[in-house]
């Protein structure tokens, strides 16, 4: 990481990064976003190439993660869903279980039907 002045005569700090496309590319602290999981406490970096405009994330270690903010880079916490933490019982849905809940649910009365039969009424006949 570099630092150099622009035209408004302020200090801006040069991240050098890799585009798996173009190679090294050089960008400044507005075109580079860090991204840390409050979950796992892991981190990495994102920007759009500026030759190419792919989009590129790489892993950073939490040492770079540091640097990367102390020099001004957006940083942008998340969280794992909780839904990865239920606990997941019975077997999983099966192609068959899809193609006979959407039969199930071409008809008009499709709500009533699926709630009667949670609720123990049966509305097959």
């Amino acid at each position: 990481m570099g630092v150099r002045r622009t035209e408004k005569e302020a200090w801006v700090a040069t991240i050098k990064a890799s585009c798996p496309t173009c190679g090294d590319v050089e960008l400044t602290t507005r075109d580079v976003q860090v991204l840390l999981c409050a979950t796992t406490n892991e981190g990495s970096y994102a920007f759009r190439c500026p030759a190419c405009r792919v989009a590129v994330s790489k892993p950073a270690e939490p040492r770079i993660v540091d640097v990367l903010v102390a020099s001004g880079v957006r940083l942008s916490v998340w969280q794992m869903p909780a839904e990865l933490d239920e606990e997941h019982t019975g077997e999983p849905i099966s192609y068959d279980d899809l193609l006979a809940f959407h039969f199930e649910i071409k008809g008009d009365d499709w709500f009533e039907r699926l709630t009667g039969t949670l609720a123990g009424e049966d509305h097959s006949s």
